[in-house]
């Protein structure tokens, strides 16, 4: 089969490698869509991923139809269709125990520590089949859309936990596609004004054509015009969509009291060091917090959203590609070419 494998930095390879088989416990996927991730780009460009030496086959954001199942999975035949959860848990530890899967100490992901679906075939190891991240997807929906709910699922662990309330007004800093699916979730929670902001003219005309109810603002006088939309308020819910230091010290000035801040977007580690005015905290009753992944929970429940048509997808896939194009549309979404690019196998 082919696929693209990680081999050192901006070392990205389409090759032909052995297709694997279902062993006791394990699903045989093959792949029909897999779209590329910000954690993607990142690997690219470091030259590696979680899991050791390369090569590795990229690639967590995945769906497909089933081909082979390995003794003793009765819950899949083959022709499903479905998408993967990409994160595992041990199992046996406090976070595993209480749901939190994905903020297991030890977990694993596909495409990160072990091979991806940036490939014609997929093994999904037992665990991960035994822990219920293998998902049949909706009949109307798209393998494009189901390879979308992974990010999604993120963005939901952040709605969830920012508490957002109808009436409430809410501030997205970056406008690429995670930022897009911030304020998409804003709106169906019931904002009364979602604001997205960036730096790029280009996203924001990108953000605007994808809903026209979006308020999108550049970046020079933010406060000034964040206080002025809100009211000399500020905002109830401020996320930092971006990997960017300056975004997470601005989101404290631009929260309301009582407002809540999520840290959405991951820092590099030599810039993960952040100035925040502790009072400003203290005196106006802001919550600072951050989200990470998503569980199997809040993955299940985006594919009931995408499936019941409340939130939509498509509208957010700029390229399609081959595997043969796959290293190409990763250089291209490192330097923010486009919103989500997805390779598609036919």
């Amino acid at each position: 089969m082919l696929a693209a494998r990680l081999h050192g930095k901006k070392d990205l390879r389409v090759e032909e490698v052995p297709t694997p088989s279902a062993g006791a416990g394990e699903i045989l996927l093959k792949i029909r869509c897999a779209s590329i991730c910000g954690t993607d780009v990142r690997m690219y460009q470091n030259g590696r991923g979680a899991g050791g030496e390369p090569p590795l086959v990229l690639g967590h954001e995945i769906s497909g139809e089933i081909v082979a199942v390995g003794a003793g999975v009765s819950s899949f035949g083959q022709g499903a269709r479905v998408a993967v959860e990409p994160n595992i848990g041990c199992g046996v530890c406090d976070l595993c125990v209480s749901g939190s899967t994905h903020l297991c100490p030890d977990y694993l992901a596909l495409g990160i520590h072990i091979d991806g679906g940036f490939a014609q075939y997929a093994r999904i190891p037992a665990g991960f089949v035994r822990q219920g991240n293998v998902v049949e997807i909706a009949s109307g929906v798209s393998f494009e859309e189901a390879a979308l709910a992974e990010p999604l699922s993120c963005v939901y662990s952040a709605f969830e936990r920012s508490q957002l309330r109808p009436g409430d007004t809410v501030l997205v800093i970056g406008a690429g596609p995670i930022g897009i699916m911030h304020a998409k979730l804003a709106r169906l929670g019931g904002a009364a004004k979602v604001m997205v902001n960036d730096l790029d003219a280009k996203r924001l005309e990108q953000c605007r054509a994808i809903d026209g109810s979006f308020i999108t603002l550049t970046g020079e006088n933010l406060k000034e015009k964040v206080f002025d939309l809100t009211g000399g308020r500020g905002v109830d819910v401020c996320i930092t969509a971006c990997a960017a230091p300056a975004a997470q010290e601005a989101s404290i000035d631009l929260a309301a009291v009582n407002g809540r801040v999520i840290f959405f977007g991951g820092l590099p580690k030599d810039k993960s060091l952040v100035r925040i005015d502790g009072n400003k905290i203290h005196y106006r009753q802001i919550t600072v917090t951050g989200t990470t992944r998503a569980s199997l929970a809040a993955y299940r429940r985006t594919l009931e959203l995408v499936a019941g048509g409340l939130v939509g997808l498509k509208d957010l896939i700029s390229s399609v590609c081959s595997i043969q194009q796959c290293p190409q549309a990763v250089e291209n979404a490192s330097k923010g070419q486009g919103l989500k690019s997805v390779i598609r196998f036919d």
